[in-house]
């Protein structure tokens, strides 16, 4: 169960979009002294999350406002990082909360009529230093409610079952090998916006990237 502190700064956030603005608050977790898989309480606690821990935390809120926790997992080719997102529905139209360094790969509004649609609105945007889009499935939305009985809404530590839960999924592809060929690279223009970060290191000294 969450504290009355935490339900108290969780069930402020009574939309996704008030979701949304409080997680990009929170500082980026550069993972400086080993990876982790931060539950929300974590977050709460230590104030830092790369995507997935966003992810999660934004499920959690989310799911206090009636929403079913529920993540994707969105994978990339292998020298590329994958990327998590939360993802409700309103009037039956699929919209998207993400926890992310750049410029791109922000939130969704609800306007999108199928998970594979929101999913290729990131498509243009993910791409790696090269100009190379690199997205390549999502997989099957997690119901984060099945692992109730572990208590990840507020473990005391990491939750890397998880992280591995959505490796284990079932996922779908995106493009054909024909599609794949035929894609052109990014733009100089489209790599150098792709390069602007909101969070650096160095402003994060003593505050404490999966695609953020």
């Amino acid at each position: 169960m969450f504290t009355s502190q935490e339900l108290s700064i969780l069930k402020q956030l009574t939309t996704p979009r008030k979701v949304q603005e409080f997680i990009n608050k929170i500082p980026i977790n550069f993972e400086e002294y080993g990876e982790t898989c931060l539950s929300p309480r974590e977050v709460l606690k230590q104030n830092r999350a790369h995507c997935l821990e966003g992810a999660m935390i934004a499920a959690a809120a989310l799911r206090l406002q009636g929403f079913p926790p529920l993540l994707l997992d969105l994978t990339a080719i292998p020298n590329d990082d994958d990327h998590v997102i939360a993802v409700f529905q309103q009037h039956g139209h699929w919209g998207a909360i993400s926890k992310t360094n750049h410029a791109v790969l922000r939130y969704r509004d609800p306007i999108y009529k199928t998970l594979r649609e929101l999913v290729l609105s990131y498509f243009h945007e993910y791409t790696d230093k090269y100009g190379r889009k690199t997205l390549r499935s999502y997989s099957h939305p997690v119901n984060l409610a099945k692992f109730d009985h572990k208590g990840w809404m507020t473990a005391e530590g990491d939750v890397w079952y998880i992280a591995d839960h959505l490796l284990e999924v079932p996922h779908f592809s995106l493009l054909s090998r024909q599609q794949i060929a035929l894609l052109k690279k990014s733009d100089q223009i489209e790599i150098k916006a792709g390069e602007m970060v909101e969070w650096r290191r160095k402003n994060l000294r003593g505050v404490g990237q999966i695609k953020d």
